[in-house]
């Protein structure tokens, strides 16, 4: 067998093997996805009158529930993650990595398999959050099927981007407990972008942080696809942030992965 048809089969072995684990044991998914929805809920009908005026003459919370949608989709991405980074680490502290290191299987599948299964949960998770966000007023103004083909593929690398950092992370790891403290930034960084609020509201001295980062550019690509906004250079930014993240997970996972006696 060739070795691109050995890394395919063991990679959709260990794919399985991680959809099969997330079915038995949904809670922790589950846990992840609430976060987003809960906050979508929150910002919409506690906060959303408040914040709405924050945006202009004529904003009401319809206009704030199209601006936030696209910037919770992400933030769901990166909450999805966390549970790769605690899988991961649950793989290297309970010893199967090992056992699996001294079977005849692809060595880089154990890893495309955590990644591919937790794209794929992304996806399943964006459609959640997409179907309660539909049922709260969200509608997408003059998308053309270009533009929502282009914010599934947004979507989808990002979604690679961050699980690539999420193995990563997960790899050096001791426990799952330390895994899910290390993915946190993932979780973070949406809070401190232009999810809920725009860059110009922010003061002056906070602009740089919540601009300069991963998911803002994204956010507002996003955004200018489904709302048809102004996108400017942003969608160069979120290409090249996805790239970036994801050559620097790759390599980073594999180097850990490669060295890790655990």
């Amino acid at each position: 067998m060739s070795t691109l048809s050995l890394a395919v089969r063991d990679s959709t072995t260990m794919l399985r093997r991680n959809l099969l684990h997330a079915r038995r044991y949904p809670s922790l998914t589950l846990n992840l996805l609430l976060t987003p929805v809960m906050l979508l809920l929150l910002f919409v009908y506690i906060f959303g009158d408040t914040m709405s005026a924050g945006m202009g003459a004529g904003a009401d919370r319809d206009a704030y529930v199209a601006y936030l949608v696209p910037g919770l989709i992400l933030m769901t991405i990166g909450s999805t993650t966390i549970g790769t980074a605690v899988s991961v680490s649950n793989d290297m502290s309970e010893g199967v990595i090992a056992r699996f290191r001294t079977m005849a299987i692809h060595r880089g599948s154990v890893l495309i398999g955590h990644v591919i299964g937790s794209v794929l949960q992304s996806v399943l998770s964006v459609v959640f959050v997409g179907v309660v966000a539909v049922a709260i007023g969200f509608r997408s103004t003059d998308a053309t099927a270009l533009e929502w083909l282009a914010a599934f593929g947004l979507l989808v690398l990002f979604a690679t981007a961050l699980t690539w950092i999420a193995v990563g992370m997960g790899l050096i790891s001791p426990n799952a407990e330390a895994a899910s403290n290390n993915a946190l930034p993932l979780i973070f960084l949406p809070l401190i972008s232009s999810t809920f609020v725009p860059i110009d509201a922010m003061p002056g001295w906070f602009q740089p942080i919540a601009e300069y980062q991963p998911f803002t550019p994204a956010i507002e690509t996003l955004r200018g696809l489904l709302l048809g906004t102004e996108i400017g250079h942003n969608g160069w930014l979120a290409l090249a942030w996805c790239l970036a993240l994801t050559v620097l997970g790759y390599f980073w996972s594999k180097s850990v992965f490669d060295r890790d006696p655990r």
